[in-house]
């Protein structure tokens, strides 16, 4: 049961209530029953008008709520129509209330929608015709009065974001141009005459008419200045051209040159015109000094002889280059020529540049190839030698690619030009055969001199004995290694350690007198005995050799005899001279322990 069902119940109880007490009342007072009628008809009376009162003022709200039912759902079918949605559908299943609320909310969003959309035509309608009025285009066709569709709205906007895009693109095009305009303007000293250039010049940007019609206008009186600005600056290069090869060969001084460093940069009018004059006094020199600039077209030509490779037969066909009769046929003729050769080597640059950088790198190859032989190199500090090596190992790899590149190109040349390419006289590609020819068979020559150089020093050395190159390494005093010697009651003794007597397995190792070389003796031509200058004598060799055979003997039959512990002993004694030696050697054999091994040189002494 609904709460308002409960409510009403609980007003009838309570009307009920009121009704038995109102009963008890009068009863109590003792009010007749007519009076009694009579004032339970006022009470009824009074609730029933209160009750249609209230009755009235709801069905007074159903009806309002329905009439603005009724003028919502008018409102929403024609705001559908202009804004070319759909209809609305209603939801009928909720109550009026609510119902009417939701006509309600959705006709104002419909209207603010409808207000949105004819502010914005009214905004790119505003845009429209001012980009038209300065681009020269028609308006967007659209109703300035009706309400125009989101898809209206969106082919406007787009419509004008290209209007936009178009004057900025017309607007940068226009600055351009206007800027260019001004510069040739400027430098042809040309002052604006038609109304036109004019309001190019001298208007604002912002007011000038960016339609097509005055751009295009732009353009030819840009191309047509442009076209005077290119023809003074090819006669005013001409002019520099002709003055320059003219100073070079007058040998003109730096002052006269320094007073038209003014003209010699700038084309215009006033500049063309002092060119000229410059031209026409030099060509008047020129004819007065025929000798000095015949003679300076000469090294010129000599230049471009160098730079094209010419033999000397093709110089030779130049007979007027060997003439000494000077005159103005003379002169012209060496003009034509250096013509003739500088338009060559232009044409044919890149081949010729080609080749000249080959020969660098073919002559930086051979020097860094010299600089290897040298062996002082070694010695410099600072990274050199890695950089020439690197250098060079840039250089191997690099000459084959140029050769083929070369070859290609040379194969090219030859082909339209329908004769051979010549260097000096020589095809290029068999001149660099015969350069990696002379210098395969140098290698050669180089590799075999020094084959010849080995073996006659292994001829030397086989006759005299080798000769020590290098230093051998010292040997460290100190305790030996247990599986080679054992130790016997080490004494030792002071000074310097020139030879040394050791105990070896109970027998006595004496090593020659001779000093050891020192590190250095490498450097030297022979290692030396002290007090003598020859080498060591042969049988002083011999008993070396015998030294090391009964030493050997001594130690294979030392593994048979135990050690004696009487024997642990072991001599050190410095002696500087042989006779050091030979005495210390004595006072070794007078111990009370003799040794059961001997050395032979004890033997021997």
């Amino acid at each position: 049961m609904r709460k308002s069902e409960l409510i009403a119940a609980e007003s009838v109880a309570c009307l009920n209530k009121a009704l038995c007490h109102l009963k008890d009342i009068w009863e109590e007072i003792g009010i007749p029953e007519d009076q009694r009628l009579e004032r339970t008809n006022v009470v009824k009376n009074h609730v029933k008008s209160l009750l249609d009162m209230m009755i009235a003022e709801e069905e007074s709200l159903r009806k309002r709520l329905t009439t603005s039912i009724e003028k919502c759902q008018n409102d929403l079918s024609k705001l559908c129509l202009e804004l070319q949605l759909p209809p609305f559908q209603e939801d009928r299943s909720g109550t009026m209330l609510q119902q009417e609320k939701d006509l309600r909310t959705h006709l104002e969003v419909m209207l603010k929608e409808k207000n949105e959309r004819m502010q914005a035509l009214k905004v790119l309608t505003e845009q429209d015709q001012d980009l038209c009025d300065l681009l020269c285009f028609q308006p967007f066709s659209i109703s300035a009065d009706s309400v125009p569709s989101l898809e209206q709205l969106e082919h406007f906007r787009q419509h004008i974001s290209s209007l936009i895009a178009e004057k900025e693109q017309r607007r940068k095009e226009f600055v351009t141009l206007k800027k260019r305009i001004i510069l040739c303007m400027d430098d042809l000293d040309h002052l604006p005459e038609t109304s036109f250039e004019k309001d190019v010049v001298c208007e604002d940007e912002d007011n000038f008419c960016l339609s097509k019609e005055n751009l295009d206008s732009l353009k030819v009186l840009l191309h047509q200045l442009e076209s005077r600005k290119a023809e003074n600056e090819r006669v005013c290069g001409s002019y520099r051209e002709k003055i320059h090869e003219l100073w070079e060969r007058l040998q003109t001084p730096q002052e006269e040159r320094d007073a038209m460093c003014e003209h010699m940069t700038l084309s215009k009018q006033r500049n063309m015109e002092a060119l000229q004059a410059e031209v026409e006094r030099l060509e008047e020199l020129k004819l007065k000094n025929i000798q000095n600039v015949t003679e300076a077209i000469r090294n010129e030509i000599a230049v471009f002889w160098d730079k094209c490779f010419y033999s000397t037969d093709q110089r030779q066909a130049f007979v007027p280059y060997y003439e000494d009769d000077f005159s103005e046929e003379l002169l012209s003729l060496h003009d034509a020529e250096i013509l003739r050769l500088k338009q060559y080597y232009e044409d044919h640059k890149d081949l010729f540049e080609g080749v000249h950088k080959w020969e660098e790198s073919w002559r930086l190859f051979l020097e860094l190839e010299e600089k290897a032989k040298d062996p002082t190199r070694f010695t410099n500090r600072g990274g050199n030698l890695l950089k020439e090596e690197k250098q060079r190992a840039d250089l191997v790899k690099g000459l084959p690619k140029l050769e083929k590149k070369l070859k290609a190109e040379i194969e090219q040349w030859e082909h339209e030009q329908n004769r051979e390419f010549l260097v000096n006289g020589q095809k290029f590609m068999q001149f660099v055969t015969d350069q990696w020819e002379t210098y395969r068979l140098e290698k050669e020559r180089e590799k075999q001199e020094r084959q010849l150089k080995k073996s006659k020093q292994t001829e030397e050395d086989m006759v005299y004995g080798t000769v020590i190159r290098t230093p051998t390494k010292r040997r460290v005093l100190g305790n030996t290694t247990p599986c080679k010697a054992r130790k016997l009651n080490a004494t030792s003794s002071t000074g310097t350690s020139n030879s040394t007597i050791r105990s070896v397995f109970g027998g006595t190792v004496c090593h020659s007198p001779i000093k050891r070389p020192p590190i250095s003796a490498g450097k030297l031509g022979n290692v030396k005995t002290p007090g003598h200058g020859n080498p060591p004598h042969q049988g002083l060799l011999e008993r070396n050799k015998e030294n090391i055979c009964h030493l050997t003997g001594g130690v294979a039959e030392m593994m048979k005899v135990p050690a004696s512990p009487q024997r642990n002993f072991s001599i050190n004694c410095v002696a500087g001279t042989y006779s050091e030696f030979q005495r210390d050697l004595s006072k070794s054999s007078k111990s009370k322990h003799v040794p059961e091994i001997l050395n032979s040189a004890i033997i021997q002494l």
